[in-house]
């Protein structure tokens, strides 16, 4: 290969970014000048053998990732971001571009395998305690308490991955992309808090597919979707006497697998109890360290089900992750970070779910020829 002919900046300018690193703060690490750093990313130099080794080595990227054709970032106006304020560029820019990854690594996996199909309605017109509801209805979960998010979204075809940025700043994000919706998880965040993102990015797909997808309206809604999805009313109000303790709050809130907070709200939202309630059991939910630390945490966090048995049938047929960050030209690594650091050798997914995967089946999971 000709590297003097073939390499390609935009991959460089892409590789710094999903680094969530400056020009500076590169030519720095590397002892280069920015303006020779600036040089190779706008095509004006190309870089010598020695120093694209010591930029690969840097980016943790292979080096033939920089001899391909361009790539751009996930569009930010496309991607429901929650904790959007307090998101630094750095980090936004480096889950957008590991976030164009990720659907490369999505369409490498459809190409090879048949996944559950996209069950997903469009509630653009609705009200998002009835979307939940009604999506309930249709999923047949009545009132009972969903055991298992990730699962229940692999499910409906939703592909689920972790945020590879090791951060608090940024919660969850969810898109849609070619009629497959997309859903990112902070793994750092306790398991009920979790579950709640995942709900609330469920709610931006159905609700905001074909509008706007960030603000506060839109926030404001998504939240109210996964509250009424999470803790339906017809299963919540008949638990409670007219003034639950903090005691009543930590015991049932292990029924519905949520954080006592988030209880504590939707009690609000159902007239349950007062406004003057509510701010003395949150008060107490603070004074205890509740708002931080969950009482009575949920221990097993929630994970894919549906990802490790595509990478073991992919294993019986002698793939390897290495074989695939091979084919996608990036690094093992990448790969791990989006599958929640899965055991790749395992099967189980987290708790048991109430919902069955339709690829459980092998004929569904086969490799495509």
């Amino acid at each position: 290969m000709n590297k003097e002919v073939d390499f390609n900046p935009n991959r460089l300018r892409f590789a710094r970014k999903r680094r969530g690193l400056s020009l500076r703060a590169l030519s720095t690490k590397l002892e280069l000048s920015s303006k020779s750093l600036s040089d190779y990313e706008n095509g004006r130099s190309i870089p010598q053998e020695q120093t694209l080794s010591a930029l690969a080595r840097e980016l943790r990227f292979p080096e033939s990732f920089f001899f391909l054709e361009s790539i751009s970032p996930l569009n930010g106006d496309a991607v429901s971001f929650r904790s959007l304020s307090r998101t630094p560029a750095s980090v936004r820019d480096s889950v957008l571009h590991a976030g164009q990854l990720a659907l490369e690594f999505s369409s490498w996996l459809d190409g090879r395998f048949e996944t559950p199909a996209v069950d997903l309605p469009d509630f653009n017109d609705s009200q998002p305690e009835a979307a939940a509801e009604a999506l309930r209805d249709m999923w047949a979960f009545g009132e009972k308490p969903i055991r298992n998010m990730i699962h229940l979204l692999e499910a409906k075809g939703v592909r689920v991955f972790s945020l590879v940025e090791k951060t608090l700043d940024v919660d969850a994000c969810s898109f849609w992309m070619d009629d497959r919706p997309f859903i990112f998880l902070n793994t750092q965040k306790s398991v009920e808090r979790g579950r709640f993102d995942a709900a609330h990015e469920l709610g931006h797909l159905v609700l905001h597919r074909h509008g706007i997808s960030q603000g506060k309206d839109v926030e404001i809604e998504a939240n109210r979707f996964a509250s009424a999805l999470l803790m339906p009313e017809g299963s919540v109000k008949p638990r409670f006497r007219k003034f639950p303790s903090l005691n009543d709050i930590i015991h049932y809130k292990s029924f519905w697998l949520v954080s006592a907070s988030a209880l504590v709200r939707r009690l609000k939202d159902l007239d349950v109890i007062t406004e003057w309630h509510y701010r003395t059991i949150t008060i107490d939910l603070s004074r205890n360290g509740y708002m931080k630390n969950e009482p009575k945490p949920i221990v097993d966090r929630e994970t894919s089900k549906l990802l490790p048995m595509l990478f073991q049938a992919l294993r019986d047929e002698g793939i390897t992750k290495f074989d695939i960050a091979s084919d996608l030209n990036i690094c093992p690594t990448e790969i791990d970070a989006l599958i929640f650091n899965l055991a790749l050798f395992t099967v189980d997914g987290g708790r048991k779910q109430d919902v069955d995967l339709k690829s459980q089946k092998r004929d569904h999971l086969r490799l495509v020829k």
